[in-house]
């Protein structure tokens, strides 16, 4: 499995810190306002998600890497059932490890003014 394949899987789709944070740096500077910087605010954002969504999936539909950044284009479903969230995460590397994290996300719409979805 690609490495950050590997982390949706392992931090957001099982919950388990412990998997996930082998992909992280020494250091994680945080850009989403929700999650605290360091190690330890990713461990507090999956025991949140853990205890608050345990259903979540993420499906990783398209990865683009350019030198150190990788960028994911994902779909992000809290509850079985809805529609979800369109997620772009942009990932910034050190020697191979997430040390940097970015993010935007905009919930699928029930409707569509164009026939080609966000996927």
């Amino acid at each position: 499995m690609r490495p950050r394949v590997a982390f949706y899987e392992a931090g957001l789709n099982n919950k388990d810190f412990t998997a996930a944070s082998e992909l992280l740096g020494s250091t994680h500077t945080q850009h989403n306002p929700r999650i605290a910087d360091g190690v330890d605010g990713f461990r507090d954002f999956v025991a949140g998600l853990a205890e608050e969504f345990p259903d979540l999936r993420a499906e990783v539909k398209r990865l683009f890497a350019d030198g150190d950044y990788v960028v994911a284009h994902v779909h992000g479903i809290r509850v079985p059932g809805q529609r979800g969230t369109a997620i772009v995460d942009i990932f910034r590397l050190d020697e191979g490890k997430i040390v940097e994290h970015w993010d935007v996300m905009q919930p699928v719409p029930e409707t569509s003014l164009n026939p080609h979805g966000m996927f």
